[in-house]
């Protein structure tokens, strides 16, 4: 088994970079205070701005939640919107009930309720649809997908410093948006 020797040196020369003790990439989780989170200049000092930073990202992963939510309940609203718009019957096309009745799909069935019969057509869904591309919708939803995807990108980065407190706070945020408002919302988003 091969083992470093002590009196080797540890500083990696990469052509013009170099890695010396000043900059420290942790490979594991550690709880100093000073951790940066985003650049250099926002780096706490004290145990005041340490609490600031903590604070801050516990809200951060509370709007993300809430962008989820706020995709999740707009979706849902665009999707009624789209299914109440009134369909024009195309001269030369068969009515939906004619096109119904002639499906192989569909099914003739009695429906009893309370009593009460009915007959009903049972219809099967062969593919799905794509809606169609709208002004009024679309670009507000990339808006939403982009906003969800960079608050998502800095909750990330801030989990990467690899600091204690900064990750349990993550994960706070992400607990009081989800018990704040994950009911709205779907688990596949």
């Amino acid at each position: 088994m091969l083992a470093p020797r002590h009196d080797e040196t540890m500083d990696m020369d990469m052509g013009d970079m170099s890695m010396s003790d000043s900059t420290v990439m942790h490979m594991v989780f550690q709880n100093s205070m000073t951790t940066s989170l985003y650049s250099d200049s926002w780096t706490p000092s004290n145990t005041g701005a340490y609490a600031g930073t903590i604070i801050f990202l516990i809200i951060l992963g509370i709007v993300f939640r809430l962008l989820l939510a706020g995709k999740a309940l707009a979706e849902d609203r665009w999707l009624d919107a789209e299914m109440k718009r009134r369909y024009v019957v195309v001269q030369g096309k068969l009515p939906v009930t004619e096109q119904i009745s002639s499906d192989s799909l569909s099914k003739k069935m009695t429906l009893t309720e309370n009593g009460v019969e009915e007959d009903v057509m049972v219809v099967q869904k062969k593919k799905t649809h794509p809606r169609p591309w709208r002004m009024s919708v679309d670009p507000v939803r990339a808006l939403l997908d982009t906003c969800i995807a960079g608050v998502g990108y800095l909750l990330m980065l801030a989990v990467m410093t690899m600091n204690v407190g900064y990750f349990i706070a993550v994960l706070g945020g992400t607990f009081l948006g989800s018990l704040f408002v994950g009911r709205f919302y779907n688990v596949e988003h």
